[in-house]
C-alpha cells in the first residue's frame, strides 16, 4: 500500500501492527518501491552492495540497499534484515547531520521493529528541518495514531495539507474522525477520495482498506467486506489481505480467512492467521501450521525484545491457538503498553473476556476512553 515517496510502513510487525501509509511521489524519476532481489535482480544487489562497501557514506547507495533489506525483511518476517537494513546507514549515527533521505529510511525501519518513540522523534527532526516533507508527516502521523496519540497524528495530518498533499491529508483526518467515533464523517469522506479519478492502484487500495477498516469498527460489516473485496480488486496487497483475514476471523469465518490466505507467501503475519483459522476451522493442513507458527515465536523469543515488540501476535496466537487467555493477556497487557491500534485493543479486551477477569475488562475499557476510540466491536465485549 503505497502511494507519497518511497516507503510504506508494514510489517510482520508491522503488516501486523500499523497501516501502512501511502506514497506520494514527487517526482518521476522517484523510486516507490524495491522488491527482494530475485533472479536476474541477485546481480544488481550484488552489484550495489559491492558499490556501497567501497563508499558507505553516499546516501544515494545506502538508502537503496537499505531500503532492499527492509523489503525482504517485510517478505519473509526475518528480523535480521532489517539490522541489515540499519546497517548500510551506519555512516550517519547522528541524525542531526544525517540527509534527509536516511533520517526517513532510519525511522521506518524502527517503525517496522514497533520502535514507535524513536520512529517519532527521527521523524520530528526530519519534519522541523524540512516543513514540506509529506512523507515525513503522512509517517509521523502513522506513528503517532499506532500510538494511540491521535491529537498529535492530527497536528501531523494538519501539516500534511500544508506540504501539498490535500488527498493524503483528508484521508489521514478522516481515519481519525472515525477512531474517535465519527464514523459518519469518517466514511463519506474516504469513500469520496476511493472515487476520485485517475488515481493510481495502490492509493485507491489504501483508501478503500481505511474505509473498509473504519466501517467494521462502526459495525457495518457487510460494508466492510465490500470495501475490502474493492480495496483487493484494486491491487491485491499483502496488508489489505491480512486485516481482511482478521476480520473473517473476529466473525467467526475461519474457513473463509484459509480460503483468502491460502495461496499467499507463508510470511509471519500470514502463517499467524492460517494457524489461528486452521485450529479454529480444524483444516487438514491446520496442524503443520500450528506447528510451524510455534517454532517460529520460540526462534523469535530468543532475542528478548521479541516478547515486547510482537507480544499482539503472541497474545492472538495464546488465545485462539493455544486456548490460554491468562498468558494471552499478559501478552496483550504487554503490547498495549506501547501499540494502541483498535485491534491491539480488540485483543486487549478479548483476553480479558476470555480470562473472565472484570479488573481486566474495565482496564481495557478504560484504556479505550482515555484514548477517545470508538469501536462498536470493544462495545460488545466490554
Amino acid at each position: 500500500m503505497k502511494p507519497l515517496e518511497l516507503i510504506a510502513a508494514c510489517v510482520l510487525a508491522s503488516c501486523l501492527a500499523a497501516h501502512a501509509e501511502p506514497v506520494v511521489p514527487t517526482s518521476d524519476s522517484q523510486v516507490i518501491e524495491v522488491l527482494p532481489a530475485v533472479g536476474g535482480d541477485r546481480a544488481e544487489e550484488r552489484r550495489l552492495r559491492r558499490e556501497w562497501a567501497a563508499n558507505p557514506a553516499d546516501a544515494s547507495l545506502a538508502v537503496p540497499l537499505s531500503q532492499r533489506y527492509l523489503e525482504q525483511a517485510r517478505a519473509d518476517g526475518d528480523p535480521r534484515r532489517a539490522g541489515l537494513a540499519l546497517a548500510a546507514l551506519k555512516a550517519w549515527p547522528e541524525p542531526n547531520k544525517a540527509p534527509e533521505d536516511v533520517l526517513l529510511m532510519v525511522a521506518t525501519i524502527e517503525q517496522y521493529l514497533h520502535e514507535f518513540d524513536k520512529a517519532g522523534a527521527h521523524l520530528e527532526n526530519l519534519v522541523r528541518r524540512q516543513p514540506a516533507h509529506a512523507q515525513g508527516w503522512l509517517t509521523l502521523a502513522t506513528v503517532r495514531r499506532v500510538q494511540g496519540r491521535y491529537a498529535d497524528s492530527d497536528k501531523a495530518c494538519e501539516a500534511l495539507a500544508a506540504a501539498n498533499a490535500a488527498l493524503h491529508a483528508q484521508a489521514c483526518k478522516a481515519e481519525n474522525a472515525g477512531l474517535r467515533g465519527d464514523f459518519d464523517a469518517g466514511i463519506d469522506t474516504l469513500t469520496r477520495l476511493a472515487r476520485t479519478p485517475r488515481i493510481d492502484a495502490g492509493t485507491r487500495n489504501w483508501l478503500l482498506t481505511t474505509l473498509a477498516e473504519t466501517q467494521a469498527r462502526a459495525g457495518q460489516f457487510d460494508r466492510a467486506e465490500a470495501s475490502y473485496r474493492a480495496a483487493l480488486a484494486s491491487r491485491d496487497d499483502g496488508y489489505t489481505l491480512v486485516s481482511f483475514a482478521d476480520f473473517l476471523l473476529n466473525r467467526q469465518r475461519a474457513a473463509d480467512a484459509l480460503a483468502l490466505l491460502k495461496t499467499q507467501p507463508r510470511n509471519d503475519a500470514v502463517l499467524l492467521r492460517l494457524a489461528i483459522a486452521g485450529a479454529v476451522a480444524k483444516s487438514p493442513d491446520g496442524a503443520r501450521d500450528v506447528r510451524e507458527m510455534r517454532e517460529r515465536i520460540r526462534l523469535a523469543n530468543q532475542r528478548p525484545e521479541a516478547r515486547t515488540t510482537h507480544a499482539r501476535e503472541q497474545a492472538m496466537f495464546a488465545l485462539w491457538v493455544d486456548a490460554s487467555p491468562e498468558r494471552a493477556l499478559q501478552l496483550a497487557r504487554a503490547n498495549a503498553k506501547h501499540q494502541r491500534e483498535p485491534l491491539d485493543l480488540l485483543v486487549l479486551a478479548q483476553a480479558a473476556r476470555a480470562s473472565g477477569q472484570q479488573a481486566a475488562m474495565a482496564e481495557a475499557d478504560s484504556l479505550r476512553k482515555d484514548m477517545g476510540l470508538h469501536d462498536r466491536r470493544l462495545d460488545e465485549l466490554l
